[in-house]
């Protein structure tokens, strides 16, 4: 499964200092069902740890996400700053997901190319 982030994600990650192991562990639980909530659509909220704390008090993640197939993190806030998206961003984050996940292999490379999308590598 590949995985991406985008533009605005890369930023909430180095700020919040998410490390990709982090993200390739939340789209693992989500593939074998582990999801803190489906939004509908093709959009998950992952739950993820800060460094030295829990998983409930740490990050919010918003996942385009497809099983089997490709995981977009397109959001990211953490709970005390935010307690959860409102019905306009959601509505917005699954017209995205279709777009996302509908993206062709070309139009993913130029993404990649052009800053718009950045790939999570894995070490497997």
């Amino acid at each position: 499964m590949r995985i991406f982030k985008n533009k605005a994600f890369v930023r909430f990650a180095r700020k919040s200092r998410m490390p990709d192991a982090d993200l390739r562990k939340a789209i693992e639980d989500a593939t074998h069902g582990l999801i803190d909530a489906d939004l509908g659509g093709g959009v998950i909220k992952q739950r993820i740890a800060r460094k030295g704390g829990g998983k409930s008090g740490g990050f919010r993640t918003i996942i385009l996400f497809r099983i089997g197939a490709r995981a977009f993190f397109v959001h990211g806030f953490a709970k005390n700053e935010k307690d959860n998206i409102e019905d306009d961003e959601l509505a917005a984050f699954k017209l995205l997901a279709a777009q996302m996940q509908g993206l062709s292999e070309a139009a993913l490379a130029k993404a990649i190319e052009n800053g718009t999308l950045t790939e999570v590598m894995c070490d497997d």
